[in-house]
């Protein structure tokens, strides 16, 4: 019989391809960036003893560091600490990792490094967090209801390994991890044909505006914007297909729905003009690009992982249509397994006929930013990223801004979130590959999401705020 332990490992070691890339795309490396520091321990759950202290107390915004630490265990103690969450489905998320306590029976994670052997090793504070994997193969952590928490649970097993999960608690705590600020307002949009949830800041405004568009998931993703209007943006996230009246699926779009959504921004009392910001993942980034090409009152655009070809369904605006990046399925390789790398599927958009699906974005008059995952495993966002800069300045226009980050795969989420190494993909059919390494991909989670605020304060705001270093 095989031990939960050894299942649990099976299941957490992730999926990982190796491709041979295409000579037309270049690589290029950067260091990684940085942790941020972690606040005092405050409020506590106990048993036998043993405490459990969270910090802040009781509840915290899911992008936010999480103070833990634990007391009352014997000076050197072994110990393992098992965190676990369901997502709304029910599926179970976990975490395992081995710890010491100091020569007075504390543990404190902001100061105490894990052992070899857990989810991760060595002083990573929010390890627990950006490490759960899920029990149920291809899933991908998520949030529909912004409006009730996650609710984090955690064990301190005594021991290490196999024993300590059929051993004894030692303590258990719990901590809801929120996405909805107090004083955030979350309103239904039902405008014309525009299918939307809008965010309000607390307070009398106006503030800056951003339209948030997600990937190929389909329905309406509200977490992410949730998430941005908790620090002062009025931010509008934006359905655009399954879901409600809209269509049904990714054949194909009409460019006037997007700039129904942008009027609406645009002549809402709380935005802040003259022009909104764009914020746009995977399929959502060339949504965007499109957007900021074609459209007035587009200031600042970002993508995660973007496109800067049309890719999956074709695009019209008026009289003029850009058909979908050509593909070529044979190119998809497999593993033992069946999960599918699609890394190298898409043509090349400077070549041929396909050049016509590059978007024509040297018609912006906004400014960019590129977040670029270098381990993404479903786009050549660099590649994209690149082009997209030569293309601007070949045109007189300003160079974009690229921040890549090595070992971090396609789904760059606010921090935190645990990496999804391969899910399903409803385009292909069955699970693909997303590439990144855990530790990498969670801290260009952190680094990115204080970029993508201090970029859009700056040019929607005319605020400086904290510059980051490059990487």
């Amino acid at each position: 019989m095989v031990s939960f332990l050894r299942l649990f490992w099976r299941r957490g070691l992730g999926l990982r391809l190796r491709t041979t890339r295409p000579s037309w795309v270049s690589r290029r490396s950067s260091s990684c960036p940085s942790r941020p520091a972690q606040s005092a321990a405050c409020t506590s759950a106990s048993l036998m003893g043993a405490r459990i202290d969270f910090s802040p107390a009781g509840r915290s915004l899911f992008d936010k560091p999480l103070g833990i630490s634990v007391s009352g265990l014997r000076p050197q103690q072994e110990v393992t600490l098992r965190a676990s969450l369901q997502d709304e489905s029910g599926v179970p998320f976990e975490s395992l990792a081995l710890y010491r306590a100091d020569g007075s029976g504390q543990l404190d994670l902001s100061r105490s490094p894990a052992l070899q052997g857990g989810s991760f090793s060595g002083l990573e504070p929010m390890g627990l967090l950006w490490a759960l994997k899920p029990r149920k193969p291809f899933r991908r952590l998520v949030k529909r209801d912004v409006q009730r928490p996650f609710r984090l649970e955690l064990e301190v097993l005594e021991g290490h390994g196999e024993p300590a999960l059929a051993g004894r608690v030692l303590a258990k705590g719990t901590h809801e991890r929120g996405f909805l600020r107090a004083g955030v307002q979350r309103i239904p949009v039902r405008d014309g044909r525009v299918r939307a949830t809008l965010f309000l800041p607390p307070g009398d405004g106006p503030f800056p505006g951003i339209i948030d568009i997600s990937g190929t998931g389909g329905g309406l993703s509200e977490y992410r914007a949730c998430l941005m209007a908790n620090y002062g943006f009025v931010t509008l996230a934006l359905a655009y297909y399954a879901y409600e009246d809209l269509p049904k699926d990714m054949k194909e779009f009409h460019l006037e729905y997007f700039e129904d959504a942008l009027n609406y921004m645009l002549k809402h009392p709380k935005v802040k003009g003259p022009g909104v910001g764009l914020l746009g993942h995977s399929k959502g980034g060339d949504l965007c690009i499109s957007m900021a090409s074609f459209l007035k009152g587009v200031t600042v655009t970002v993508t995660i992982n973007g496109s800067v070809a049309n890719v999956a369904a074709t695009l019209r605006y008026k009289d003029i249509t850009i058909p979908p990046l050509g593909f070529n399925a044979e190119r998809v390789k497999l593993d033992k397994s069946g999960v599918a790398d699609i890394l190298d599927v898409m043509n090349n958009p400077l070549e041929g006929p396909d050049r016509q699906s590059f978007i024509p974005l040297e018609k912006a008059e906004g400014r960019f930013l590129f977040i670029v995952g270098q381990d993404d495993h479903n786009f050549k966002s660099e590649f994209f990223a690149v082009e997209a800069s030569k293309r601007l300045q070949a045109h007189g226009k300003e160079k974009p801004e690229i921040i890549c980050y090595p070992g971090a795969g396609h789904y760059i989420e606010p921090p935190y979130f645990p990496m999804c190494a391969a899910s399903m993909h409803l385009l292909v059919g069955k699970p693909v590959i997303w590439g990144g390494e855990p530790r990498a991909h969670a801290a260009a989670q952190v680094d990115a999401w204080g970029r993508i605020q201090t970029f859009f304060r700056k040019h929607l705001d005319g605020k400086q705020g904290e510059e980051h270093s490059k990487l």
